[in-house]
């Protein structure tokens, strides 16, 4: 399971960090850790990020490549092998391999697209719901990370007020965030509007780029721009699940998330817009995981169990749907 967690830096990096300080002028650098902490806790490097994230999108666009032999290919930095074998894992759950581990059809499509292989998964299946215009939408929103909005202090409340908005009429994160983009652009991406309803002005330009490379890269690999609207949005939550089919949690009878598979327990961030829900969704599929106080769950939208074993047939059974709604509890008989 890929998810965000914080760690210490390293040695070098606090170093490089002190040399920003007397960069143009003399300077000091105040560290908030102890001499001890620094010597004994901190690694002397950071770990090359190339043995510590999803190979997903590498082992892909190296498969296009024509580079098959990954185990022994000669990278700078050498992952793990039980990260590529991960990744390799993953594609195939996706449909980008086969059983021989070579490319599919659908794989080759998706290495088009310099994306993450589950959200170049939920832009080709888009095609079949007919809803590729909303997902290419999303799909940018969520590629900026969290920036789109922003809260200032004294003005908290209504920064709250302007994003609910956006949630309303349901459908989770994604849709928010797709309804967002769709006025920005009804209102002629304006600054006045991003002004308005607390939104970052120079994310949503960074959305827009995003968005006209991927629909030229939808033209490159043959899929027609089609739209559904905005008054059914099931299509749009069925391509995202269609991509993120690992990412799904189960409401447990504490009230918590479980995840269907590996059974962890997890939360829905404070800032998503399905927390201020009274009635919590029985079934949510997530787009990241973030480890800080707790696992919280990014950027949710609520789905419907039965869509599982329709998307990913391969992963999931009925069976895997029935266990995660639970039996009932035997009634307990008193003894005298």
């Amino acid at each position: 399971m890929e998810s965000l967690v914080v760690t210490p830096i390293s040695q070098a990096a606090s170093n490089q960090r002190s040399g920003r300080a007397g960069r143009t002028a003399p300077g000091k650098c105040f560290r908030l850790f102890t001499a001890w902490s620094f010597k004994n806790e901190l690694e002397e490097n950071t770990v090359p990020e190339i043995q510590r994230t999803n190979m997903g999108n590498v082992v892909l666009q190296l498969k296009a490549l024509g580079i098959n032999d990954l185990l022994n290919f000669d990278f700078m930095d050498a992952p793990p092998a039980e990260t590529l074998m991960r990744a390799f894992e993953s594609l195939y759950a996706l449909g980008a391999l086969n059983d021989k581990g070579e490319l599919t059809k659908l794989g080759r499509r998706m290495a088009e697209f310099p994306l993450e292989p589950m959200l170049s998964k939920a832009v080709i299946i888009s095609e079949k719901y007919k809803c590729v215009k909303e997902i290419l939408s999303t799909v940018s929103m969520l590629s900026i990370g969290a920036s789109v909005f922003y809260k200032p202090k004294e003005k908290a409340v209504h920064a709250d007020t302007a994003r609910l908005n956006f949630a309303r009429g349901g459908g989770g994160d994604q849709i928010s965030l797709l309804r967002c983009y769709n006025e920005w652009e009804d209102n002629d991406h304006g600054t006045q509007w991003c002004f308005e309803n607390y939104v970052q002005v120079k994310s949503m330009r960074k959305a827009r780029d995003i968005r006209d490379q991927l629909s030229g890269l939808c033209e490159r690999v043959e899929i027609e721009e089609t739209s559904c609207g905005l008054d059914d949005f099931e299509p749009v939550l069925k391509s995202f699940t269609a991509g993120f089919f690992f990412n799904v949690a189960k409401l447990s009878r504490s009230g918590d998330y479980t995840t269907v598979k590996s059974r962890t327990t997890c939360y829905l961030h404070p800032g998503s817009v399905l927390a201020k829900d009274e009635v919590p969704s029985k079934w949510l599929c997530y787009f990241e995981l973030s480890f800080t106080t707790k696992e919280y769950m990014r950027q949710c939208c609520p789905i419907k169990g039965e869509w599982l074993v329709e998307l990913a047939p391969h992963y999931y059974n009925q069976q895997d749907i029935e266990e995660a709604k639970g039996k009932k509890m035997p009634k307990q008989r008193k003894v005298r």
